[in-house]
């Protein structure tokens, strides 16, 4: 029998996942980012509405599985190098774009005639944006790995960082027991605490974690491989919060930088993160949750005054400091609409100024409205930059103001030399040679760890991951290529990895193998372009070898192998 406990989880799970779907789908329908729908959704599933009510709690701690999982991901997907070389303007922009819009909640909060403390604490709360937030519209308008998702993240970081410092001497600052010196040595610790923190994952972990996965990948289980990287990522966030006592996203990200810097990256991607979506609509379902209606209806300048900080005062800034780095327009408004919201690490600094007796239930509420309706604006406004920088592209007559830079092996005289090859066994060598010797470079795709690692020592391009899952396709270039081939016999799921390649580039050609004929029809129903069967190329080496025998021409055996050729075609399926 279920506990109560088990069964307010799974009635959470329902309730919350159920509305957000609902009002997700009827936003979208609407031409409105899902987010606003899944706010909705929070909205009338939580304490402040009639009806259902969701465990407030759980839908807080699930989410913040999420908000774990989505880190860890970005994580995998972020190279060193590029954080490194974002590093210059994103310390910089972070520390003053937060340093302004802590200025701008003082200023709000003398108008409402809170002390100045109080307005420190708002302003804090105003400054730093949501990481869930921020990754899913990059994601969506598929500038994550572009050059202005590659700022906008670092910037994020740098944010964090700050608000591990921010909490770190709160304490120190405003409680009972603050004093300069109280504050100097909390400081100290705490950036020792998150050199240490960062040492010891990229440096001890670069080392450990790609062996500890070899030999979990040797084992051939998929399961296990699963529990192992989600192992790693909870792990590692929740040591990095109770051990270094910084955020468990900070955690998350520096474990994934670890990961993705291996050959298990986009297998690590696609098979052990198929929930991080899930759980990150959750999130926004437990905003939603917090906001109570009456409090907007009651101080509406309030809300419009903290609204003007977040979606005006902080992007005027991020805009001005990334121009004056000598960025393009659309990289700087790119990163500028993307940093125009706040979330999860405003309503932890609420709940810590909360604790010391620095902000009153107005403040949390303020925080909570500014969130929510920043969050829903933010989609809106990222759509717009494109018809702003066209236009602002027509005035100035320039055709060089491009907001995307090129990603890595992506140009167009590049894609007409790519091909991908799904598997590696003697046939997808074969091919793979054959595409080398005429110009082509072949991408491979498997699933055996020391066949990809025999390749990229060979200076071959190679992706370990399973075709079956559409970010395996894309990371090895599916949506570019020049051809896809499915050199494995009896694959599973074979009509579905053609689909997704179909969808991903629907004019490429895609050549696939089978072992039986019955199997044909099926694969060209999915999509492939040529299906090549070993019954049937069985078949056309009987009838060869036995006209040869025979003392037939080269014409008569061209002739009989091209009737075999269509009445195997015609075999039905």
């Amino acid at each position: 029998m279920m506990s109560m406990h088990s069964i307010d989880l799974i009635l959470t799970l329902a309730g919350s996942l159920g509305a957000a779907c609902l009002f997700g789908f009827a936003t979208q329908r609407i031409g409105l980012s899902p987010i606003v729908g899944y706010l909705v959704a929070g909205l009338l599933v939580g304490p402040h509405t009639p009806g259902f009510v969701a465990d407030q709690h759980m839908a807080e701690q699930l989410a913040e599985v999420g908000i774990i999982l989505l880190m860890f991901g970005v994580g995998l997907q972020f190279h060193l190098e590029e954080l490194i070389a974002v590093w210059r303007v994103a310390v910089p922009g972070a520390v003053a774009q937060s340093a302004v819009a802590t200025l701008l909640g003082i200023g709000v909060a003398q108008l409402f005639g809170w002390p100045v403390t109080t307005g420190v604490v708002f302003g804090i709360g105003l400054a730093v944006a949501s990481t869930v937030v921020l990754i899913r519209i990059l994601s969506d308008n598929r500038d994550l790995h572009t050059r202005a998702g590659h700022i906008a993240v670092g910037w994020l970081v740098v944010e964090d960082l700050f608000t591990v410092l921010v909490l770190v001497m709160m304490p120190a600052v405003f409680g009972p027991d603050a004093s300069d010196a109280n504050v100097g040595l909390s400081l100290a610790i705490a950036a020792v605490k998150v050199a240490a923190l960062t040492a010891l994952v990229l440096v001890g972990g670069q080392r450990l974690v790609p062996a500890l996965l070899t030999r979990i990948a040797a084992t051939r289980s998929r399961e296990l491989f699963t529990l192992t990287v989600l192992a790693l990522a909870l792990g590692i966030s929740v040591a990095s919060a109770q051990l270094f006592g910084v955020s468990m996203a900070l955690g998350a990200f520096l474990a994934g930088l670890v990961v993705g810097r291996s050959e298990f990256s986009v297998r690590a991607a696609t098979e052990a993160l198929p929930m991080r979506d899930a759980f990150a609509v959750l999130f926004f379902v437990s905003v939603g949750m917090l906001l109570d209606p009456g409090f907007v209806v009651q101080q509406p300048l309030l809300i419009v005054a903290s609204l003007g900080v977040v979606v005006i005062g902080k992007p005027l800034v991020a805009l001005l400091l990334v121009l004056i780095w000598g960025y393009p327009l659309g990289v700087a408004l790119r990163i500028a609409v993307a940093l125009a919201q706040i979330g999860e690490f405003s309503f932890i600094v609420a709940s810590l100024g909360d604790a010391l007796g620095l902000i009153t239930p107005d403040v949390r509420q303020a925080l909570i409205a500014a969130a929510m309706v920043s969050i829903a604006l933010n989609p809106l406004l990222y759509r717009a930059i494109g018809p702003i920088e066209r236009a602002y592209a027509r005035r100035r007559s320039s055709a060089d103001e491009r907001a995307h830079a090129p990603g890595p092996a992506a140009t167009a005289t590049d894609a007409a030399h790519r091909a991908v090859v799904i598997g590696y066994g003697p046939i997808g060598r074969t091919v793979a040679r054959l595409l080398r010797e005429n110009g082509v470079t072949p991408t491979i795709i498997d699933l055996n760890i020391d066949t990809i690692q025999t390749l990229h020592r060979e200076g071959d391009t190679a992706i370990y991951g399973d075709a079956a899952h559409r970010d395996t396709l894309v990371s090895a270039g599916v949506p570019d290529s020049r051809a896809v081939v499915l050199s494995v016999a009896g694959l599973a799921g074979a009509p579905d990895i053609i689909r997704e390649c179909r969808e991903l580039n629907p004019s490429i050609p895609i050549l696939a193998r089978t072992a039986y004929m019955r199997e044909t029809q099926g694969l060209k129903a999915a999509g492939a372009t040529q299906v090549f069967s070993g019954e049937a190329e069985v078949a056309l080496a009987f009838t060869e070898a036995i006209l040869g025998r025979l003392g037939a021409t080269a014409e008569q055996i061209d002739r009989e192998r091209e009737r075999v050729h269509r009445d195997l075609a015609a075999e039905p399926a």
